[in-house]
């Protein structure tokens, strides 16, 4: 078929034709062009989202430092450490605390002291050898190549290394003094490196707003949020999320209040850790003040990023009723306990009715909210549960519901991103790694079916034209650069042993597999004058940052996540500090394509940042996002 005939069967939703790629699962066929695609308000006529999984900003740069007239804030910056990754002279800045929380869930619990040393970092589930059978890492190369084509071939060797060498579940002795570690945060390398697979910290809704510890009473002019960030061990070590003490019901996943300290670790790029994040970060621009959109993990983050809202418990029709009880959450402490949640877990306790003050954890969020000087509304809906935690999508890949798995969100009718595109006829792809073996098998657990939010909503999943053209494989990425027919608008997600998640990937692999994507469209001088990369994570994964955060509404927004973009506009090795998030991304699309928001209550309608010049991080007009066409110079 020729591209025009091509386009015009898109557009007028016919199904498409199926091609192969080599050395990777079967491709589908480009989907070329919308007709608006060439109305780009700026030169940049392609925008790429990469979208790697769990790294805070100080977490992977503590210790960067920009070029010559740039300024950076993270743990270097102010003092916390020095460039060695030894305590600093205010390290005090970040000092942790223990709490007393037993009767009602709070974000701003009773301090009971800091703690003498942090609880030990532990290796949780993190392979202790290599294993071609229970990867990763891979014990062979044959095994890891065979299994992996989101790296650069000359790359695949990294699946192979890292392995802890140590029992799961105990002490990290690879980390130096791992069981006398100041109370604040502590440098993971040499021990453990970007290079190296490790302990996966507690990532949830409530225990993140927990860990980060708002109140009024804390606020400064430096940090008018007045959150301090200093209750990440303990939260971790008395609200994990699994049943080792047997006060959780069994079945709910493995992140334990075992973890101890892993969250307060930190690599040290100025001692040679994350080399190629390093180039790219003085090569082009960075920010300092981009924040994941939503408090907690992987699923509301990623709704976040391609919907600008939450999604929320319904009947698959668009009208919202009660979930059952067991997918409530309740994080209200246990009787008899010190923080221990009453319900919260995966499978189970993923849904909250923020409307209702009187659900359990739901008062302290909006309490906060209210006392603020700005009084950001929480944007809840009455009689509405909105997922806070992971679900499953509704939809297999082919647009049948899922029946199989109980722990599904009911079809999605709120609308994303990719309805604003479709409506505007500008092209776009959700490039989701091991797709199409996913396709074939919904059981494989590569590629990451709740980090796809369009594959929740009914309007694209049960579009057959649409779902065919517009949810495919990175696969086709690469082919995709390579013919000139890459869409106006991509998001791209890595396969669980590429996307940088602790105890399943690392940090230089997922680097590898951004390498993989900008060595291809290096090699396209079109695409490479025109395109604009967005590099990311969902979430900060639950290590800690010293940024400042500011309240949005109930669901966010959460610490602060590294953002590089990567363009012919965007060189220089700058630093931007204007305040963003998740949704911003949204903003740059719409903007750069003059069109409307994704609805009436998403966070694209807040307006841009003002700040000051002896605070650029705070806005003064807030609730604010930056739509981030600063990062460019056209």
């Amino acid at each position: 078929m020729r591209i025009m005939e091509f386009r015009q069967a898109l557009y007028a939703g016919l199904a498409l034709i199926g091609t192969s790629s080599a050395g990777a699962p079967a491709a589908l066929a480009a989907p070329f062009g919308g007709p608006n695609d060439s109305t780009a308000t700026t030169p940049i006529t392609h925008v790429i989202v990469i979208i790697g999984e769990n790294r805070s900003f100080d977490h992977m740069y503590a210790t960067y430092k920009p070029k010559i007239g740039q300024h950076v804030l993270n743990l270097l910056s102010q003092g916390i450490i020095n460039s060695d990754g030894t305590p600093g002279p205010d390290f005090a800045k970040a000092l942790q605390n223990q709490a007393s929380d037993t009767k009602v869930y709070s974000i701003h619990p009773t301090i009971t002291g800091p703690y003498t040393t942090l609880p030990p970092p532990n290796t949780g589930a993190t392979h202790t050898s290599p294993s071609d059978t229970l990867p990763p890492p891979f014990a062979t190369l044959a095994a890891a190549n065979a299994a992996d084509y989101g790296l650069p071939s000359g790359l695949i060797y990294l699946l192979t290394l890292g392995a802890s060498g140590l029992p799961k579940h105990s002490i990290d002795t690879r980390i130096a003094n791992a069981n006398s570690l100041p109370s604040g945060p502590y440098q993971m390398s040499p021990g453990v490196s970007s290079a190296d697979y490790s302990d996966d910290p507690v990532h949830r809704f409530y225990q993140m707003w927990q860990q980060t510890d708002c109140s009024v009473a804390y606020a400064t002019h430096v940090n008018p949020s007045g959150c301090r960030m200093d209750l990440y061990p303990w939260v971790a070590v008395t609200a994990g999320t699994g049943d080792a003490d047997k006060k959780q019901p069994a079945g709910f996943n493995d992140e334990t209040t075992g973890e101890g300290g892993i969250s307060m670790g930190f690599y040290n790029m100025a001692s040679g850790d994350e080399p190629f994040f390093l180039t790219l970060s003085h090569e082009y621009t960075i920010g300092d003040n981009f924040h994941q959109a939503a408090m907690g993990g992987t699923t509301a983050d990623h709704i976040m990023l391609m919907a600008g809202d939450a999604y929320w418990f319904s009947d698959g029709n668009g009208n919202p009723i009660t979930p059952p009880s067991v997918e409530i959450v309740n994080p209200n402490p246990q009787p008899g306990t010190n923080n221990w949640y009453t319900m919260d877990g995966y499978p189970g306790g993923s849904y909250t009715e923020c409307a209702d003050t009187t659900q359990p954890g739901v008062a302290s969020i909006v309490r906060y909210l209210g006392n603020l000087p700005n009084h950001p509304s929480p944007n809840c809906l009455p009689g509405i549960y909105y997922m806070v935690d992971n679900h499953m999508p509704a939809y297999l890949g082919n647009g049948t519901l899922n029946a199989t798995n109980k722990n599904t969100e009911p079809p999605s009718a709120t609308p994303t991103i990719a309805d604003v595109l479709l409506a505007a006829g500008v092209s776009w792809t959700y490039y989701g790694e091991g797709f199409n073996t996913y396709l074939q098998d919904p059981t494989s657990n590569l590629y990451c079916t709740f980090c796809n939010a369009f594959q929740f909503e009914s309007a694209i999943m049960t579009n057959a034209a649409v779902r065919t053209a517009d949810i495919r494989d990175s696969a086709d990425l690469y082919t995709d650069i390579a013919g000139n027919n890459l869409p106006a608008v991509s998001f791209v997600k890595p396969q669980r042993y590429n996307d940088g998640h602790p105890v399943f990937s690392k940090i230089d692999i997922f680097a590898g597999f951004v390498k993989k994507i900008l060595l291809a469209i290096q090699a396209n001088p079109t695409l490479a004058q025109n395109t604009a990369v967005f590099i990311t994570f969902d979430e900060s994964g639950g290590f800690y940052d010293s940024g400042y955060i500011q309240p949005l509404d109930f669901f966010g927004d959460g610490p602060r996540i590294p953002l590089l973009v990567v363009s012919a506009y965007s060189k220089g090795g700058r630093v931007v500090h204007s305040y963003a998030d998740h949704v911003s991304i949204l903003k740059f699309i719409e903007k750069n394509w003059n069109l409307p928001t994704v609805s009436s209550r998403s966070r694209d309608n807040l307006p841009n940042p003002v700040a000051t010049a002896s605070n650029p991080y705070v806005p003064t007009n807030g609730p604010a996002i930056d739509d981030l066409m600063n990062f460019f110079r056209f």
